[in-house]
């Protein structure tokens, strides 16, 4: 038995002797011989197909610029949260991983390398573990494993494909076959960059924006009034007044959508959707204009908002896209440090049935209305999700996302939704990232992942093979360009 202080050193013990780093081909497919068989077929059937991105948050910037990415720590490690967020539990200060720091000096590009290098043995089991193996094997060619012993070797290795213009963004975009890739944005955001692309000769990929209005729809924030006048002045519409404001958000959409948008995210602490009067949204707008609202006007107000927000997707068809329940920057100090989006947001139990019951009433069964909805509470998948996606044909269920986001949970997934659900009324997946070069890693494992829970059904002779084939083939490009009307 190993004392738990010296279990990193025995572990870097052991992978310094078996120190090559490598991909199995049969990763993620059933133990069972005859299943793994037919999950290799029907995965070989899939791996090659187009990426279709409906939900991520990289910059389109990076595109339009098709600068050289600048350092292996730059682009593994800083801008991805699902990395430091575990090396921050690990003890590492996220000032020390470069977060919210702009471009690092080599000496500090480095040194945060060494530090994901050194700490390698806290990802294992992890689904980022997966992606970056992926990612530092296929892409970069790296067969050492992660030590402190090895981090400046892969560094320089990284470094020295990233100088070649073949690992510039856009060469990348066309290797990883991307057939369209949505980016969210503000809505005051005048989308040069989505412009840019669309006008560029010798860009031919299709980059789209996805409408974001949470701050625009929370009186509780400290910045709402001020938001509201800019998205007044961008719409050029005036937002003094509750129907003003409406129209402002209404002419953003509309813009979005003339820039390709197809859908709108949404992300709050819960989904309830329940309708105010005019008059009372009205008076609740008033007030908390002028820093009046209380509490719980503020949050009446924010829930008749997203009432609002499918009211506007019914008429200007863009998809309404959930991913609620999360308790946002849940350690304030980091959040004043170091802003959102590094890693402190953590998941809270939610509830949909009665929640989103209002809106459904009302808008559910409206011909071209589009309702995506995202949980991080897997508890709610067979109790409330399924059983809306298999009444309602506006509701799809969004695949697991962040959190979720990871091997044994898509299968519990599939599990928990198909019996009820089917998989036609399923999103595709979404890979909700920022760290642009995991994007054909993480749909990978979604793909081997589906091949192998079909193959079960295959197996149990539920389906047979060329019809599992078909769905395979659904679920990566059909399924998620219906769901978001790409």
């Amino acid at each position: 038995m190993v004392a738990a202080a010296g279990l990193q050193h025995h572990y870097r013990e052991v992978m310094l002797a078996n120190s090559l780093l490598g991909m199995h081909p049969d990763r993620l497919f059933p133990a069972s011989g005859d299943q793994r068989a037919v999950a290799r077929r029907l995965y070989q059937q899939v791996a090659a197909l187009p990426l279709v991105c409906p939900h991520g948050h990289v910059d389109p910037r990076l595109l339009v610029d098709n600068r050289p990415f600048s350092d292996p720590a730059s682009l593994f490690v800083t801008p991805d949260h699902y990395v430091t967020r575990l090396l921050h539990a690990d003890g590492v200060a996220l000032e020390d991983l470069g977060v919210g720091q702009g471009p690092l000096p080599e000496a500090a590009a480095r040194g945060v390398w060494r530090r994901l290098c050194e700490r390698w043995p806290i990802f294992a089991g992890t689904p980022v573990r997966w992606w970056l193996e992926a990612e530092l094997t296929e892409m970069f060619g790296v067969t050492s494993t992660p030590s402190a012993e090895t981090a400046d070797a892969i560094f320089d290795q990284v470094a020295e494909r990233l100088a070649d213009d073949a690992f510039r963004p856009r060469a990348l975009y066309d290797r990883f076959n991307i057939s369209v890739l949505a980016t969210t944005a503000d809505p005051c955001d005048d989308l040069s960059a989505h412009a840019a692309l669309a006008a560029d000769p010798s860009w031919s990929g299709r980059v789209i924006p996805a409408f974001r209005p949470d701050r625009y729809l929370e009186p509780e924030r400290a910045d709402w009034s001020s938001s509201v006048r800019q998205l007044g002045e961008v719409a050029d519409i005036e937002t003094g007044n509750y129907a003003g404001y409406l129209q402002a958000l209404e002419s953003r959409r509309r813009y979005f959508g003339s820039h390709g948008a197809t859908s709108a995210d949404h992300s709050h602490p819960d989904v309830r959707t329940d309708p105010l009067e005019d008059a009372e949204a009205t008076r609740i707008y008033r007030s908390a204009l002028a820093g009046e609202a209380t509490g719980a006007e503020a949050v009446a107000f924010r829930r008749h908002m997203l009432f609002e927000m499918a009211r506007m997707s019914c008429d200007d068809g863009l998809v309404m896209s959930l991913h609620c329940g999360v308790r946002r920057d849940h350690h304030p100090p980091t959040a004043a440090r170091f802003g959102p989006d590094v890693g402190a947001d953590i998941p809270i139990q939610i509830e949909f049935t009665d929640a989103l019951r209002p809106m459904l009433e009302r808008f559910g069964t409206k011909r071209g209305f589009h309702l995506i909805v995202f949980t991080l509470d897997e508890t709610v998948w067979s109790r409330e999700l399924a059983p809306l996606a298999g009444f309602y044909p506006s509701v799809y269920v969004g695949v697991p996302w962040w959190f979720l986001d990871a091997p044994d949970a898509i299968g519990r997934f599939r599990a928990a939704v198909t019996e009820t659900a089917g998989f036609t009324r399923t999103s595709g997946f979404v890979d909700d990232t920022r760290a642009f070069c995991s994007i054909p890693a993480r749909h990978d494992m979604a793909r081997r992942l589906d091949a192998r829970f079909l193959a079960r059904l295959v197996t149990d002779h539920r389906l047979d093979e060329a019809e599992a084939a078909a769905i395979a083939a659904d679920l990566v490009v059909g399924q998620p360009t219906r769901a978001f009307k790409l």
